[in-house]
């Protein structure tokens, strides 16, 4: 099973770039964020043709998630349970592939909004922390993808790129991160490249991706059963490199069958 995860950054503007990545990589999930439209603004018949079937989750304007898919899939969520309705908007959507429960999400960056945004980041990873708990209650294999809009060590953001109280690298944020790992998630990335640098965004000011001065902020979270089918993780760079590209790029998984 292949699972890619991509924060497009407006899907409208960039569903060439998504069909010719589907053509090329054919994954059986693509979990996108930030798609930026509503569900009826949805460009489904350029993936259609394809193979390729959209739930969407979306707003006019921002926020939104989507899941492009070729085999049939159960929709389970399409808010992230325990978050309150009002402020979760279209940041969660969760579905079922062949007993994998595949939570799309992304994240508030919280750098916005003064106390308030802020403290909706640390909700939604409260609440997501223990949506995972009882997840693993269930017994339930499992992945929590997308962009968090988390740096969890100094690792993971080059030199000079984020301020000391940016809201993706304070104190609050990484200790709710490591909250959610703590309950028995593996980092994917890390789990197959432990001290390797890499990242999955670079910012659109000049030079950032030339000098690569990017962040790992687009995360994959397995379960415990799920973690020891993990195989391969590829980080799509070459996308950042074309025109009018995401400042994201995709990340994908590789997944044995079922044991």
């Amino acid at each position: 099973m292949k699972i890619t995860s991509w924060n497009v950054n407006s899907i409208r503007i960039r569903a060439p770039h998504v069909a010719e990545f589907l053509a090329a990589e054919q994954p059986d999930l693509l979990l996108l964020q930030e798609i930026k439209c509503e569900p009826h603004q949805f460009p489904n018949l350029e993936f259609e043709s394809l193979g390729y079937k959209s739930v969407v989750v979306g707003q006019k304007s921002y926020n939104g998630v989507a899941v492009l898919h070729r085999a049939p899939v159960e929709i389970l969520h399409r808010t992230l349970p325990g978050l309150a309705e009002a402020p979760n908007h279209a940041r969660y959507l969760e579905v079922v592939l062949q007993n994998v429960t595949v939570g799309n999400l992304y994240l508030p960056n919280g750098n916005s909004g003064g106390d308030e945004g802020y403290g909706y980041k640390l909700e939604f990873l409260a609440a997501l922390r223990t949506h995972a708990q009882n997840l693993l209650a269930a017994d339930a294999d499992f992945i929590l993808a997308g962009d968090y809009n988390v740096a969890p060590t100094d690792a993971d953001f080059a030199p000079r790129t984020l301020g000391a109280d940016d809201a993706l690298i304070r104190a609050p944020t990484r200790a709710a991160f490591n909250a959610l790992i703590w309950t028995g998630l593996t980092d994917a990335i890390r789990a197959l490249h432990p001290h390797e640098i890499l990242y999955t965004f670079w910012d659109y000011q000049a030079g950032a991706w030339e000098r690569n001065a990017g962040l790992r902020i687009d995360h994959h979270l397995l379960s415990p059963r799920l973690a020891e089918r993990l195989r391969a993780v590829t980080i799509h760079k070459s996308e950042r490199a074309k025109p009018q590209p995401s400042d994201h790029v995709p990340v994908s998984l590789e997944i044995d069958g079922e044991t």
